[in-house]
């Protein structure tokens, strides 16, 4: 029988040391042997089945990592503190001194200054180039390249990713498609797509309570047995490790993202249609006038939407920041970074998540330092938040011309 990845994540049933409904939490950070020949095998993972330290792994973890292998439809899934953590040992695993990777130019500031900044003191490169011109990413390949990496959709211009296409380029040249699907949780389903190892910051719209940081790698298990492995695994030796009680609470939260999903771009596609008959400089995939609208439709699961993310320009720093502080005062968001909260969230990341890339390539990109990033809520009456935010848009006289609707 075919189902969903929310079906899968669903009928994943763990019952807890008592019967309880919810798998009981492991709170110790190491384990017990009743041989110490077993504990050797562990160690050499020989054994499978045996918990030997909480940095190796936990149950609590791997039952985490099968809701996200069930997720994106992979073999296997590790779990790590922070989504930087999930992407710096992918990367480091795959990478050595003298290697080059070939990746997308809009892309979260954090892993940016991570592939531009602190991969020199490997010697390892990177090429930024435009992820939707797949002759550009061709072009940059070169015999040291050992992966394309890319988002799904991008953070923060909402550029997408044709992953059929790149996965077809990276199995040409024998390389791995890496891709960060953040920002599109079953609405995309890169590995499905073609791509080879998947990471997310679960930190956003999976956990969806923004009261954690953490991150997920989705891949093959040989992949993810290497990133553990005692004497190479990027993962186990950089100790990016997740906390069992973590782990337990976004698992919990993982049972409604399906919901959340729906609501959120719902709502998105709702502000964004407004706000584009207003005249406003707005980006969202679901509009069909977005560079990235069709490859979007063609590769999405459509009941999910386009997402919860939308950008808006209203022209300069001064008024984008005028603007958030004014939403905030009335309750219509929050003034902050990060995305996937009930609440709406808004930053203009050129001054806050981008602003590791230097202005000069910003303004290249066309990164507006007007631009203001939504991550948009799950309000029940989208409507009534629609005329708020435009009657601050008015006070502000960011829609001059406007007529206050009713």
């Amino acid at each position: 029988m075919n189902y969903k990845a929310s079906d899968n994540i669903q009928d994943l049933q763990y019952f807890g040391e008592f019967g309880g409904v919810n798998p009981s939490i492991s709170d110790s950070s190491t384990y017990t042997f009743l041989s110490a020949k077993t504990m050797f095998d562990t160690f050499e993972g020989n054994t499978e089945g045996c918990y030997l330290y909480s940095r190796h792994s936990s149950p609590s973890n791997l039952y985490l990592g099968e809701a996200m292998a069930q997720l994106e439809g992979t073999e296997s899934a590790n779990v790590y503190a922070s989504g930087m953590g999930a992407i710096s040992a992918v990367i480091l695993q795959l990478c050595n001194a003298n290697d080059h990777i070939v990746c997308s130019r809009t892309i979260y500031g954090g892993t940016y200054a991570f592939l531009k900044n602190f991969l020199k003191k490997f010697n390892i490169s990177t090429t930024f180039v435009d992820i939707t011109d797949i002759d550009s990413v061709a072009a940059s390949i070169t015999s040291n390249t050992k992966m394309i990496y890319c988002e799904s959709v991008s953070n923060p211009l909402l550029e997408v990713a044709d992953i059929q296409s790149l996965s077809k380029l990276a199995k040409k040249h024998s390389i791995p498609l890496v891709v960060d699907n953040t920002f599109a949780p079953l609405s995309i389903n890169a590995a499905k797509l073609g791509a080879d190892i998947v990471v997310h910051s679960l930190t956003k719209f999976i956990n969806g309570s923004s009261d954690c940081v953490a991150g997920a790698v989705c891949a093959s298990k040989d992949f993810c047995l290497s990133l553990k492995d005692v004497n190479n695994g990027a993962g186990m030796l950089l100790g990016s490790t997740m906390d069992s009680l973590r782990a337990a609470s976004v698992l919990k939260n993982m049972r409604t993202l399906h919901i959340r999903i729906k609501k959120h771009g719902e709502n998105a596609q709702y502000l964004a249609e407004q706000f584009q008959k207003d005249g406003l400089k707005v980006v969202y995939p679901g509009l069909e006038h977005h560079s990235g609208h069709k490859i979007m439709t063609a590769q999405m699961n459509k009941e999910y939407g386009y997402g919860g993310l939308m950008t808006l320009d209203v022209g300069s720093l001064d008024k984008a920041n005028a603007l958030m502080e004014l939403m905030q005062e009335e309750k219509l968001g929050y003034l902050a970074v990060s995305l996937g909260f009930y609440k709406t969230l808004f930053s203009a990341p050129g001054t806050s998540t981008s602003s590791e890339i230097p202005l000069e390539e910003q303004e290249a990109l066309g990164l507006s330092q007007g631009l203001i990033r939504f991550s948009i809520g799950l309000d029940n009456d989208i409507h009534r938040t629609y005329l708020a935010m435009r009657s601050c848009m008015e006070r502000l006289n960011i829609l001059e011309n406007s007529t206050v609707l009713v």
